[in-house]
């Protein structure tokens, strides 16, 4: 039985994705200005948006569903930072991808070339976003131990132990997280 979570496996497309694109789209923007290279290949960009976007949306279904079980080991309030930080991401990424169908599809030559400068400045604020969203979920998993809820006892996680017997682990665990939280605050 595959025991990993799919979230994981999938929410590395869009983040790659978010990274690429704002280099891209400024190389296709400065070359369809230039006329280097014809309007048509806006395309490409706004293609890969749409697969961006469909990603980030496909990573929050995902994440959703392996949320309840990462819950086991890790606080809700931890979970719900990863989640709020991927909503931004997302709802970015819509309008980035509006934004790139606009410039795709304008009439007037001028207007399509502002559209794609704006959706390539908002493609470099969805990097942003996606790495906070990333920086969350890396959090969840290496700092906080959230792939324990995924892996058998025999390897150090709760999969496989009824959900009484790893209930105590994720409150204490909950509390030393924020005991801990609550100490360096002090010292900043």
């Amino acid at each position: 039985m595959d025991l990993t979570p799919l979230h994981p496996k999938i929410v590395h497309i869009p983040l790659a994705l978010a990274i690429i694109l704002p280099i891209l789209n400024a190389v296709l923007t400065l070359s369809w200005w230039r006329q280097w290279l014809p309007r048509r290949v806006w395309l490409i960009t706004a293609c890969l948006h749409a697969v961006m976007t469909l990603g980030a949306f496909v990573a929050m279904q995902t994440g959703e569903t392996d949320e309840h079980t990462a819950e086991r080991v890790v606080s809700k309030h931890e979970i719900h930072e990863h989640e709020e930080a991927a909503e931004l991401f997302l709802y970015a990424s819509v309008i980035a991808l509006l934004l790139a169908l606009v410039a795709a599809i304008a009439e007037k030559e001028r207007q399509a070339l502002q559209f794609a400068i704006a959706t390539t400045a908002l493609s470099a604020l969805c990097a942003f976003l996606a790495i906070d969203a990333g920086n969350h979920g890396g959090k969840l998993v290496y700092k906080y131990g959230a792939g324990r809820a995924f892996s058998p006892a025999k390897y150090g996680g709760v999969a496989d132990l009824p959900q009484s017997e790893d209930k105590v682990d994720s409150d204490h665990h909950s509390d030393e997280h924020h005991d801990s939280d609550h100490h360096s605050d002090e010292h900043h």
